[in-house]
């Protein structure tokens, strides 16, 4: 655990925030595999055969002792309908032992963060194009840094839109979105309901700074593709936060990039997608949420019920204000 401040705090150290949630730093890395022969192409691939191949590899060549659930691979179906190159597995990898980064005491967070980002290119440059050989059947490993870990790239696209692309005039973003949390890790613990809720959701964002817009949806779409099939209904939420502040955004979105979100008592880690938007979410945000407010019914627990179609059921928005009316009304 760290009590240092945000913006002093080094990409290898767990910070804990409110409702027994704690950010367990990790490297997520994108992984495709592509055959390497045409007879390869057709093959239905056996994934517990290719884990096992990754993770000798990495033991071997890379010294990394990797477990098998930080490492998840889904074949395609029907290999006989797509194109001889295209892939014929996907998954990630998620390293979360990086102690060895900071073992000397009193490092500068600045100089371990260096260390960070040259070794974490050094595996990508290490695993990327590896030949794997699975009983004769060879294929070609790809490997990429998902966009949202990038927090480097990420800052040079909002800078570059800021410059040439906002029309408005220079404009520095302040509103984050967060996609693939469990909607129960957010929920009031005093109301039986799996559902996140905005003042538990308010509270553990305030960690990085003032709020002045929150919205919490469904997130039903996150991480489903033409393979896969459908997941259970309000499991995961998007969260969007508007800070009051820049520089609150930009720590708050620093440190949750590259790291995994892990609630007390559990092993179980939430391996979100995090980015920035450029697009003006909350206008006349403070008329929208009186004119919604006043059409949604008080149910127990301090929260609204949503009358509107079933996709949409706890879309709810609050300001900074009407969080401390609410906060203080009980």
């Amino acid at each position: 655990m760290s009590v240092k401040p945000l913006e002093a705090l080094p990409p290898t150290e767990t910070l804990e925030i409110e409702n027994g949630l704690s950010l367990v730093p990790r490297i997520k890395l994108i992984l495709t595999v592509h055959p390497s022969l045409s007879t390869s192409a057709t093959k239905p691939i056996d994934e517990w055969k290719l884990k096992r191949a990754l993770i000798d590899f990495l033991k071997t060549s890379l010294s990394l002792t990797v477990p098998e659930e930080d490492l998840g691979i889904k074949r395609y179906k029907d290999l006989k309908k797509r194109k001889r190159d295209d892939p014929v597995a996907h998954g990630t990898l998620c390293i979360r032992d990086l102690g060895f980064l900071n073992k000397e005491k009193d490092e500068d967070s600045k100089v371990i963060e260096e260390k960070f980002l040259d070794w974490r290119k050094y595996i990508v440059e290490k695993m990327d194009g590896i030949e794997l050989n699975l009983e004769g059947y060879k294929y070609k490993l790809s490997v990429t840094l998902p966009e949202s870990d990038d927090f480097q790239g990420m800052k040079k696209a909002w800078e570059e839109f800021s410059v040439f692309g906002n029309r408005g005039g220079r404009q520095e973003p302040d509103t984050i979105v967060m996609r693939g949390v469990p909607s129960r890790w957010f929920a009031e613990p005093r109301v039986s309901s799996s559902k996140p809720s905005m003042l538990v959701t308010h509270t553990v964002f305030s960690t990085f700074g003032r709020i002045r817009n929150l919205n919490v949806t469904e997130d039903d779409d996150h991480g489903k593709d033409a393979d896969e099939d459908d997941i259970i209904s309000g499991l995961y939420c998007k969260i969007v936060v508007q800070f009051e502040k820049h520089g609150d955004f930009y720590n708050a979105l620093k440190v949750l990039c590259g790291r995994s979100l892990q609630k007390q008592g559990t092993w179980l880690k939430a391996d979100y997608e995090v980015t920035w938007t450029k697009d003006r979410l909350f206008r006349n945000s403070s008329s929208q949420v009186k004119e919604k407010n006043d059409r949604m019914p008080v149910v127990a627990g301090g929260h609204y019920r949503n009358e509107a179609p079933r996709r949409e059921r706890y879309i709810s928005q609050l300001t900074s204000d009407d969080t401390s009316r609410k906060r203080f009304k009980e």
